[in-house]
């Protein structure tokens, strides 16, 4: 059982890879969200690891269909030209910085594991999925219903500016 959860460990690995690499290398955005939504796929298998279903289900819940979505539309208003600022090669020093900027918490974060004693991290207490809902939407309604009031009134903002910029044209 255990080679197997390497296996889907690896697996999930290579697809979180693989969609980050389409993602930040692609030029097109809807292929690059293609990645990124790839890439969140990932994520929730690894949840699915983790024994932690409710969250590999939030995780395609939320981000993979409501983020995904709302970044599609945010595509899809906005035309972008193709002759516009992003659309040339970057010089290869901003590659470099971006390289070290991947590369700097990956290493920070490998010392880390690799210095610090296995026994001392703490396993977290255990919360039923009950008592998550009830903290969640006990105290926090209001911010969570406060927060889908402001994402759509962002969308419908986002169709009434694109609504007036084609009429104009």
């Amino acid at each position: 059982m255990e080679v197997m959860a390497k296996v889907a460990f690896c697996v999930y690995t290579l697809i979180i890879l693989g969609g980050a690499i389409v993602a930040v290398t692609n030029s097109s955005l809807v292929r690059a969200l293609v990645g990124l939504i790839t890439t969140l796929i990932g994520v929730a298998g690894m949840y699915l690891l983790l024994a932690t279903p409710f969250m590999a289900f939030m995780q395609l819940l939320i981000y993979v269909g409501a983020v995904s979505v709302l970044i599609f539309f945010a595509v899809m208003l906005t035309r972008a030209e193709k002759g516009g600022d992003e659309s040339g090669y970057a010089p290869m020093k901003t590659y470099v910085y971006g390289l070290a900027a991947t590369m700097a918490p990956a290493a920070i974060l490998g010392w880390l594991i690799m210095t610090k004693p296995v026994e001392s991290v703490a396993v977290p207490v255990e919360v039923t999925i009950k008592e998550l809902g009830q903290g969640l939407l006990g105290s926090y309604f209001l911010p969570f219903e406060l927060i889908s009031v402001i994402l759509m009134v962002a969308m419908a903002g986002a169709v009434l500016l694109t609504w007036e910029k084609r009429g104009k044209k």
